[in-house]
Formats: structure tokens, sequence, C-alpha cells
């Protein structure tokens, strides 16, 4: 069988713009000024655009005469990411920034039509997330200990993760945070969340104390003009991959047998507010979606455990 080598990451590709073609550095532009799209969306674009280029370089296409890329390209790049090992979720992403990106093309009258459009995703496996049961968060939030031989920074791990799970925050919207946004008299957090989109997200009493607990402590290691809430060793804002390492100290400090990531913490903020009872288009407020069928894939992971507990203890059930 005919192998090919993986592509370059996001991470080892250059950021410079120069590199791109005129059409897809426009298209970036306008998912950042017209759609409000975050900087990690950008990038995220980018890298997947970046690989659609090259693959038509090799296939001698340049795509900045996009009335030359065909359907039969599009088929054949998601062809080329099948046989280098992709997932069916990455193929499917790098086909929806393809889409998107000639539907831009389309609307200012450089193609006649969106051929990524006639591309199907390929068929996806059904995927929940983990979701940690209440003894187990109950553990992993109630775990402490220096970090780091630092007992300031061990607050700021213990404030994040009750803010993740208390608040269902995703780990960009709480790294985003500013001092400013954390209003504990009024028990709320000003959040932007995706597409630039603002709400008000409550906090809960835990939240309320372990916040408090390292505001007292942070001007100890963030310098005077760092806006961010949550800081690094370093004192500048926090990143994505320290993030998960903290989430991840927290489980083995907790003598759970397994780690998580922070974004399962928002996944269990939702699975266990609709496993109580409250409503599904409650629950799609708190957690920022748009749309409620983003919301509604949570109701499926509920009444799954819900079957299970059934399955495990009921004496008529045919397990």
């Amino acid at each position: 069988m005919k192998t090919f080598p993986k592509p370059s990451s996001a991470a080892e590709r250059s950021e410079d713009s120069e590199q791109l073609p005129p059409a897809v550095q426009e298209f970036l532009d306008f998912l950042t000024v017209q759609k409000g799209y975050s900087e990690a969306t950008r990038k995220a674009y980018r890298s997947d655009l970046a690989q659609l280029v090259d693959f038509l370089r090799e296939q001698r296409v340049d795509i900045s005469r996009p009335d030359t890329v065909s359907r039969r390209h599009i088929q054949s790049f998601v062809a080329r990411l099948f046989h280098i090992g992709e997932a069916k979720s990455t193929m499917a992403r790098k086909l929806a920034a393809a889409r998107s990106f000639f539907r831009f093309l389309l609307r200012n009258g450089r193609v006649s039509e969106n051929i990524a459009a006639q591309v199907r995703n390929p068929r996806q496996e059904i995927r929940h997330p983990r979701v940690l049961n209440i003894d187990e968060t109950y553990a992993l939030l109630d775990a402490s200990g220096p970090t780091a031989g630092d007992a300031h920074l061990s607050r700021r791990d213990v404030a994040l993760a009750e803010l993740l799970y208390g608040s269902g925050l995703r780990i960009s919207e709480a790294l985003g945070l500013d001092v400013d946004d954390v209003q504990l008299r009024t028990r709320v957090l000003r959040v932007v969340g995706k597409g630039s989109r603002e709400r008000l997200a409550p906090l809960s009493d835990t939240s309320i104390n372990t916040l408090a607990a390292w505001l007292d402590v942070r001007n100890e290691v963030a310098p005077p003009a760092e806006q961010a809430l949550f800081v690094g060793t370093r004192g500048g804002r926090l990143q994505r991959r320290e993030a998960a390492r903290i989430i991840a100290r927290l489980c083995q400090k907790a003598g759970l047998a397994f780690t998580v990531s922070p974004h399962s913490l928002r996944h269990s903020f939702a699975t266990h507010l609709l496993d109580a009872g409250a409503d599904l288009r409650s629950v799609q407020e708190l957690l920022g979606h748009q749309r409620l069928t983003t919301t509604q894939r949570y109701t499926q992971v509920s009444v799954e455990r819900l079957i299970q507990a059934y399955d495990n203890a009921h004496p008529r059930s045919t397990r």
C-alpha cells in the first residue's frame, strides 16, 4: 500500500502570513474582523487550509485560481487524510474549513459554486464525552496541596477547577477571564464565549470562596500590569497546556485511576444538572450554546447513564 508523509502540525508550521495565498489570508481576516472568531479558531482554520493548499500544490493546482479546484480535488484531499490516519472527526473539521472558505469565495463572486459542499463528511463514530460521577467530581475538587512548591499556585489550581465545574465554562473562557470580569459580590462572571458572544455565568458558593482565596495571593504571583485572572508561574496569562496539567495533577492528588481534560468538568457540569432535573433551555443558556441541538447531546448521555444504572441494579433487568 502506498504511504504518505504526515503533514506538519500547526505548531511546526510558521505563522508567517506570507506563506498563504492572498485569498486564504483574506478569508482568515474576514473570520476575525467580520465574524469575531477567536485567535484559537483562526489558527485552527489557518492550519486546516494551509494543509489543503499544500495538497493542491502537489497536484499542481493553485488555490489562488479557485475556479481550477474541482470536487475531485477535495475528494482526493479527504482520501489523503484517511491514508495518513487522521481521525474521522479531524477529517470532517478540515472539510468544514474548506466549505467555509469556498462559501466565502462564492459570496464574493470568485467561484460559481461551492465545490467543497458537494463532498460528504466521513461517517462519524458516536462518541460521548467522559463524565465524572458525583463522588469523582468531589474528590477532584477537594484535592489540595502544594503545587511545584508554591502554595499560592495551589489556590489557583483549585479555583480554576471549581470554576470549570461550578460555572460550566470552556477552558478558553476561563483562561480568557480578567480580574475585572469576576464580581464576587453579585456572584456572577462576565464570560466571552465563542464568536465573541458575551454572557453572565453564575458563581457557586464554593467558587466564590476559592476565587477569593486565590485573589488574596494573586498579586504576589502576577505583575501589576497583568489583567488575567489566572496566571502562570512567570506571571503571564495561564496557557491551555498548563491548565490541562493542572487538572491532571488534581486527578492524581484525588487518587483517581484516570485523568480527565478540563473540558470534562464542563461536560460533568451539564450532565449533573440534567440528571438533577434542570430543563434543557436553562442548561443551554448556562453553557453558552447558540443552538439547542448542541446541548441535546447531554440528554443522550444522561439517558444512557440511567439505563446503565437500571441494568446494573434492577432485579428484572435482563443483565
